[in-house]
């Protein structure tokens, strides 16, 4: 049986009196891709949020690395790397410029900076652009070198915060190529996308999370064969079945706590329930 690297036990999460998550428990394998699916405002990257140490839990406990997220935050940071949904770049600093700030906040020397920018950069097609400021760069560029900023410590396990968003087919393929080359090498990836193609291809198992409960949990063919009114089901049949087809609205104007400067780089100013 896997060992565990995470470790979820009702874990809530309340802003005034509304339960953005609501006790949910979970474990995650050591060395697999572990997908978080849920609509809009369904408490899913809230949810990576306090696993990340940035956002803290009402109630409830979670391990991460063997290590309480609650307790021992710093113990945590060293063992975890995010790419959250916002690109945590400077426009006006080069590629290697902001790799070097993020690993200075690290407490790297600069020569490990150097040494694993230039073992991660060329993997992700970055490695000609080093030289090159940021704020010229594409999104998708910019997200290929925000994922290498993640991986500067590298860490036991990556969370991945809808990563392919909004990028072309072109580099979907390479992040979503790497991200399996990076499993291979046994980092463990928490991924939360809307994108049930990216989820089939990717992930060992899946929890779908809806109206911050946890709905479903299981690999991809089990989950599959719930779906009992479709001949061959995809993992979109999967999702509506257990979250329904009503259109969730979740405006970015519902701002509902204060936010901090995480670990990680500038937090939003204010939390969103996502």
């Amino acid at each position: 049986m896997a060992e565990n690297i995470i470790e979820v036990k009702n874990l809530t999460k309340k802003f005034k009196d509304f339960a953005a998550v609501n006790n949910i428990s979970f474990d995650v394998s050591k060395g697999e891709i572990f997908g978080f699916l849920g609509p809009n405002g369904a408490g899913k990257s809230t949810t990576i949020r306090m696993l990340t140490t940035l956002l803290m839990p009402t109630s409830g406990s979670a391990l991460v690395a063997g290590v309480d997220i609650v307790k021992k935050q710093t113990e945590v940071r060293k063992h975890i790397g995010l790419v959250a949904e916002k690109i945590i770049l400077y426009n006006h600093l080069t590629a290697m410029e902001n790799l070097e700030f993020f690993g200075k906040l690290n407490h790297m020397p600069k020569e490990l900076i150097h040494q694993r920018s230039n073992k991660w950069l060329p993997r992700l097609g970055m490695k000609s652009w080093v030289d090159t400021t940021v704020g010229a760069f594409s999104t998708g560029m910019k997200q290929r070198v925000n994922i290498v900023r993640a991986l500067l410590t590298e860490p036991d396990i990556l969370f991945l915060d809808e990563p392919t968003l909004g990028l072309d087919p072109q580099t979907t393929f390479m992040i979503r190529t790497f991200m399996q080359e990076l499993n291979s090498q046994n980092v463990t990836i928490v991924l939360t996308t809307h994108d049930m193609i990216e989820a089939d291809a990717l992930c060992n198992r899946v929890a779908i999370i809806d109206h911050g409960k946890i709905a479903a949990l299981d690999n991809i063919e089990n989950l599959k064969r719930k779906v009992t009114n479709k001949t061959n089901p995809t993992m979109e049949d999967v999702f509506l079945s257990v979250t329904g087809t009503e259109v969730r609205d979740a405006p970015g104007s519902a701002k509902l706590e204060t936010g901090h400067h995480g670990p990680f780089g500038r937090g939003s100013d204010q939390e969103r329930v996502r």
